[in-house]
């Protein structure tokens, strides 16, 4: 089943912004070896959705 997709809907997508790695990282608080990884695949510059769905978090314990 296919489905018809709204360009303007999808560029104006907050998902779609292009962020920096380092600022992306210290919002989510990730440490330095997840913000190299990330540097490494993506360069200094991806979107919010590549990073978000690319990025890896320590599961914090009490």
């Amino acid at each position: 089943m296919s489905e018809h997709i709204d360009v303007a809907k999808v560029e104006n997508s907050p998902l779609r912004r292009v962020r920096s790695v380092d600022d992306f990282c210290r919002r989510y608080r990730l440490g330095d070896e997840e913000k190299n990884r990330l540097t490494r695949l993506f360069g200094s510059f991806a979107t919010e959705q590549e990073l978000l769905t690319n990025a890896t978090r320590a599961p914090v314990f009490r």
